[in-house]
C-alpha cells in the first residue's frame, strides 16, 4: 500500500508541507519548535495551513540530549515530499561540527531534497546547511557561542552573530534554542501575514516579535536589579506610535537622563530607541494594511509616519515589498 506521507500525488490540495530532519543527539525542545508554532496556523475557517511531519535518516528511534529517545516513523525519502525543511540542532553532528563536511548518511538524506525547497535551520542545524554548500554566499546566524567557528569552517558563508534569525529567501536560519520560535514566527508571518502569526504567537504564550539580537544575551555584566528598566517607556510609546516621540519623553517615563536611558535601552532590547519605534511602527502599519482599506496616508498617519513616503520607505526596507504589494497579497490571503 502507497503511503500517503511519501506519495507527492496524494498531496494535491494539503497544507504547506514542513518536513523536521530529525538527527541523532538532537534536543528536543528544538524538535518540538516547528510542530508547535506552525501547527497552531490556521486560516480563517479554520483550516490548518501546514502540514509537519519529522524524519530520520532512517525510520526508528533517535536519540537525545536528554534521557529518552524519539520515535521516527519516517526515513529520508520524506524530505523529497516537503515545501519546507526544518534543521534542528544536535549535540552530535561529528564531522559537520568539526570539520564542515557532511557524512554519507546524511549527504544521501539531503539528496532528496528537491530543488527550490525551503531550506531553514535552528541553532546548530546551519552547520548542516553550510558543510552541504546551501549557505555559501549567503547571510546567516547560528548560536552566538559556535558563530566564531561557524565563520572559521565555512568562510563562503556570511555569518552574522549578533541577530536572532536572518532570512535569505529560500534559505532562513536562527540564533541558539528559543530563536527557533523567532524564526518559525517570521516565517508565518511572511507566508500568512501578522494576523496569523500573532494569533499563534497569543496561543503559544510567547511575543510575536522580539527586539534586537543575541548581543543583548551574551555573558556580560548584569545591571543591579535595583535599577528601574525602561519598560514603562515602551508601554508608554506603544500608545502614542501616531504622534512624534522625542528621546527626552522617553527618557522622562524612567526619570533617566537621556544618556543614561539611552544605554540602559540598548542593554535590555539589543537595539536603539529609535530602532525600535521604527519596528513597532511598521508592526502597527503591517496590521492596518492587513485589516482595514484606509488610504496609506492615513495608514502612515496612524503608524506614525507621517506621510505615504516615509511609510513606503520603512515598510520596503524591513519587508523588502510595497505596503500596496504588502497589502494587496495579505488581503487576497485572507478573503481565500
Amino acid at each position: 500500500m502507497t503511503d500517503r506521507a511519501t506519495n507527492p500525488a496524494a498531496r494535491r490540495g494539503r497544507p504547506h508541507r514542513v518536513v523536521v530532519l530529525a538527527l541523532t543527539g538532537l534536543l528536543p525542545f528544538e524538535l518540538g519548535i516547528p510542530h508547535r508554532i506552525f501547527g497552531r496556523a490556521h486560516d480563517p475557517a479554520g483550516r490548518p495551513l501546514y502540514e509537519i511531519l519529522t524524519c530520520g535518516l532512517a525510520p526508528g528511534p533517535v536519540r537525545t540530549d536528554a534521557d529518552f529517545a524519539i520515535e521516527v516513523a519516517h526515513g529520508p525519502e520524506l524530505l523529497a515530499t516537503a515545501d519546507t525543511v526544518v534543521v534542528p540542532a544536535s549535540y552530535e553532528l561529528g564531522p559537520v561540527y568539526y570539520e564542515g563536511r557532511l557524512t554519507p548518511e546524511l549527504a544521501a538524506a539531503l539528496a532528496h531534497v528537491r530543488p527550490g525547497t525551503r531550506l531553514v535551520s535552528i541553532c546548530t542545524g546551519g552547520f548542516v546547511l553550510a558543510a552541504a554548500g546551501y549557505l555559501d554566499g549567503r547571510r546567516a546566524t547560528t548560536h552566538w557561542a559556535s558563530a566564531a567557528h561557524f565563520q572559521r569552517l565555512f568562510p563562503a558563508v556570511l555569518v552574522d552573530p549578533d541577530v536572532l534569525y536572518t532570512d535569505d529567501g529560500d534559505v532562513l536560519t536562527s540564533a541558539g534554542v528559543a530563536a527557533g520560535i523567532d524564526l518559525c514566527l517570521h516565517i508565518v508571518r511572511r507566508d500568512h501575514g501578522a494576523a496569523v502569526a500573532n494569533d499563534v504567537a497569543r496561543r503559544t504564550v510567547v511575543p510575536p516579535h522580539r527586539e534586537g539580537g543575541q548581543a543583548q544575551f551574551i555573558e556580560r555584566p548584569v545591571p543591579r536589579p535595583e535599577l528601574a528598566s525602561t519598560t514603562a517607556a515602551r508601554a508608554w510609546v506603544l500608545d502614542r506610535l501616531h504622534e512624534p516621540v522625542r528621546l527626552t519623553d522617553l527618557a522622562r517615563q524612567e526619570a533617566m537622563s537621556v544618556r543614561t536611558f539611552t544605554r540602559r535601552f540598548r542593554e535590555e532590547s539589543g537595539v536603539s530607541p529609535g530602532q525600535w519605534i521604527v519596528m513597532q511602527r511598521v508592526e502597527r502599519a503591517r496590521q492596518l494594511l492587513e485589516r482595514t482599506e484606509l488610504p496609506m496616508e492615513e495608514v502612515a498617519r496612524q503608524a506614525g509616519f507621517g506621510h505615504a513616503q516615509s511609510l513606503r520607505k520603512h515598510v520596503q526596507a524591513a519587508l523588502g515589498v510595497s505596503p500596496t504589494v504588502y497589502r494587496r497579497t495579505f488581503r487576497q490571503r485572507e478573503g481565500e
